[in-house]
């Protein structure tokens, strides 16, 4: 099980923060897997910046590239907080 440092722009970390976006829709290169922990870093491109806030999520189930004519490189991800930042 591998850990990844992912960009994550404002609205969807919001939504994931609080618990209404439940998955990830990332290219695949890098060989993402069921148990694998996401860190989310909330990053502004309006200024280019990273805000401070972070998240950490494991990954719980993966549609693969190919499957659901998804694009061969392209993933989804379902997620589940290791522990919620709102809720403890």
């Amino acid at each position: 099980m591998a850990t990844h440092k992912l960009k994550t722009w404002p609205t969807p970390f919001q939504a994931t923060q609080l618990g209404n976006k439940t998955y990830e829709i990332r290219k695949n290169d890098r060989n993402f897997n069921v148990g694998d922990t996401l860190i989310l870093e909330e990053y502004d491109p309006t200024t280019q910046e990273y805000t401070g806030r972070v998240m950490t999520v494991r990954v719980t189930y993966i549609t693969q590239g190919g499957e659901w004519k998804l694009p061969p490189d392209i993933c989804v991800m379902a997620i589940q907080f290791e522990k919620n930042p709102l809720r403890g």
